[in-house]
């Protein structure tokens, strides 16, 4: 028994301490196992049907890979992403995630999600990934982030674009990105008189 239970905990080593319901039972752990090895403190369940082992540290932005291990085609996008780069003074109160087009916006109780729709271009373009506490979690860059918020502008505020843009100037962002994925946004006609008027 006692080797079995190791099995199972090297299971979930093996892919990163964090593992869904749906994941772990394609490795061969079943649901009632889970839940004695979160009754017997092995694992911690973060959120609806997802566990960490209890021997890793706490992770950082928990929140962030919580919720990335359940929307797996999803992305960081806006104020979240803009937290994560420390070019806001917006505290979020969930997790923003940016999802395909077509795609059912994801039903997850704790931490809360907040879905955008995006086109496959304007989702694939300044993705990048982060290690955060052995999780990978893709995080739009600075400069696609800023081009993100002014074309949410009408959902997440213009003051925040505002922000987003001379912050991430002042942490010496890329003018050239911003007006890249400004375009990409279809946003360079609304974002360009802004980047002119910051020194």
């Amino acid at each position: 028994m006692i080797e079995e239970n190791n099995r199972k905990v090297k299971v979930f080593r093996l892919h990163g301490g964090i593992l869904r319901t749906s994941q772990a039972l394609k490795l061969g752990i079943h649901p009632r196992d889970l839940y004695r090895m979160r009754d017997g403190g092995k694992i911690v369940q973060l959120s609806r049907g997802v566990y960490r082992l209890a021997e890793m540290e706490e992770l950082n932005q928990s929140d962030l890979t919580t919720d990335a291990t359940r929307v797996t085609d999803g992305v960081v996008c806006l104020i979240s992403a803009l937290s994560f780069h420390e070019i806001t003074t917006q505290i979020p109160h969930e997790v923003h995630m940016a999802i395909p087009r077509r795609k059912e916006s994801p039903r997850i109780d704790y931490p809360p999600v907040r879905a955008f729709h995006f086109s496959d271009e304007t989702l694939s373009a300044g993705v990048e990934i982060h290690d955060l506490g052995g999780v990978k979690v893709k995080i739009f860059s600075r400069e696609k982030t800023v081009a993100d918020c002014f074309k949410f502008r009408n959902r997440i505020g213009l003051d925040v674009a505002l922000e987003s843009l001379k912050m991430c100037l002042k942490c010496n962002g890329s003018r050239a990105q911003i007006l890249k994925y400004a375009r990409v946004c279809r946003v360079e006609k609304v974002i360009t008189p802004y980047l002119e008027a910051i020194d």
